[in-house]
């Protein structure tokens, strides 16, 4: 009587079980980053575009201000 062992593949099921769980956690990862914001905003906070708009010269060093006071209350 012949019994078949699987031959020489022996070792494809737990590499596929591996992949398929690497998988599952690579993209429950980005599903969390995806859709919590990755605590990052597209432009930054209202102070760093203030800042950033400051130093390209965009406003003067009076609008900063008047514009700092009101977004800090």
């Amino acid at each position: 009587m012949m019994w078949y062992d699987g031959g020489s593949m022996w070792f494809l099921g737990p590499l596929v079980m591996v992949l398929f769980w690497g998988g599952v956690i690579v993209l429950a990862a980005w599903a969390l980053r995806a859709f919590s914001g990755g605590g990052r905003s597209g432009q930054g906070t209202s102070l760093e575009v203030l800042k950033r708009r400051l130093a390209s010269g965009e406003i003067s060093q009076d609008q900063y201000e008047q514009a700092r006071k009101v977004l800090q209350g």
